[in-house]
């Protein structure tokens, strides 16, 4: 695994890992109603072209990172990968949706469920360079708007393909609308009911092949309503990978660093009610070993504080600290800033052959809910707001 990790660094930096070019964006807009099979069956007859474009990418950015085919990768993955079980047992209905997905598109079954496996994937090459992601969570304070707001990062040949899913109300579920791509299920979201949650990989954490991967923890987030219950689920389940879940749930922010052994929350008990973070732990001390370097435990000078994560978290703190009052522009102005050069907050996606901002989303939870949402990083462009249909 060490060796794949290497041989993967050595080609994003030298530039071989595949690059899309700048594009003229939009936000792609669906609507799907019903849940589990048919869902997916929607998804993925609507969004056929789309999905065969992105696992043929796919496939063919592994194959050029690995050096051999990507379907002899896919195999030993899944020979690494038992995460079937848990997502039969907690989210039955998504696996369910995952089927429908591929039957609808006319893809194989495990080239959509590796899609659904970005985080997982991620574990199984072990390599900290893809992760870029930043987020900010804003608990209401005196009756101001609560938020959770989120830079999603990802590979560079997914630009073109930023899609925001509207799912309908049901007797089940409340309308909820889901940033992803086509083939995924999710990548971050919210509720009309004014639930909602952004994420980062926190790769150093410790990690399960046999915990519910994060794209199905996301989908089960968005789809609850009770607070207790949603709380209760995100600190028990297993998690299949290390992450960093921060969930609003109507004026309150909660944040949770979730590693294979222990979820424990981060409060920076800020006066102005706001919480952020990158790409590293904070508070988790369950490490893989190779990575103690950024155990939380370690003293402030032993810490890599030069890392691309701390920089990020450096400059996103700057911009709201010390704010007594977080609005809506201090949020965006924290998306869009790149104080570090190198290690910018905001990622354009420039024949670095890396990652970028694939979207950028500000959930407003508080009052009545609604999403605003770039396509691509969000200083290329201006946020576009979206409500809910329901009375």
């Amino acid at each position: 695994m060490k060796f794949i990790s290497t041989i993967l660094l050595f080609l994003i930096v030298s530039g071989v890992w595949a690059q899309s070019p700048k594009l003229e964006r939009s936000l792609k807009e669906v609507t799907f109603s019903r849940r589990g099979y048919e869902l997916g069956f929607q998804h993925g007859k609507l969004l056929k072209i789309e999905i065969d474009d992105l696992v043929t990418k796919w496939k063919m950015n592994t194959t050029k990172a690995f050096g051999k085919d990507a379907d002899i990768i896919l195999k030993e993955f899944f020979k690494y990968a038992n995460f079937t079980d848990a997502i039969k047992k907690w989210t039955p209905d998504l696996f369910k949706e995952i089927e429908g997905i591929a039957n609808g598109s006319k893809q194989r079954f495990n080239d959509i469920l590796v899609l659904n496996l970005l985080d997982e994937f991620w574990v199984y090459i072990d390599q900290l360079y893809n992760h870029h992601c930043t987020d900010i969570g804003v608990a209401s304070i005196h009756g101001s708007p609560s938020y959770v707001a989120q830079n999603m990062d990802i590979e560079s040949y997914t630009d073109g393909y930023q899609t925001l899913v509207r799912l309908e109300k049901t007797n089940e579920s409340p309308e909820q609308l889901i940033l992803t791509h086509p083939g995924l299920i999710a990548l971050n979201g919210m509720n009309e009911t004014g639930v909602g949650v952004v994420v980062n990989t926190i790769m150093q954490l410790s990690a399960s092949t046999a915990g519910l991967p994060v794209a199905f923890i996301v989908r089960k987030i968005i789809d609850s309503t009770d607070k207790d219950d949603l709380l209760e689920f995100l600190t028990s389940v297993n998690h299949a990978s290390g992450q960093n879940y921060i969930v609003g749930i109507r004026g309150e922010v909660f944040d949770f660093e979730a590693s294979a052994n222990q979820v424990i929350q981060y409060n920076p008990k800020n006066e102005n009610g706001t919480v952020y973070h990158t790409n590293h732990p904070i508070v988790n001390n369950d490490l893989k070993p190779w990575y103690n370097q950024f155990n939380p435990n370690l003293e402030a000078d032993e810490k890599p504080h030069s890392n691309n994560s701390y920089i990020r978290l450096s400059a996103v703190k700057k911009h709201v600290i010390d704010k007594m009052k977080i609005t809506e522009e201090d949020i965006k102005n924290a998306l869009r800033s790149k104080d570090d050069t190198m290690n910018p907050v905001c990622r354009s996606n420039q024949n670095n052959g890396r990652v970028f901002t694939f979207a950028s989303t500000i959930m407003s939870l508080s009052g009545k809910p609604y999403l605003k949402i770039t396509a691509g990083p969000p200083d290329e462009s201006e946020y576009k707001r979206i409500d809910f249909t329901s009375e």
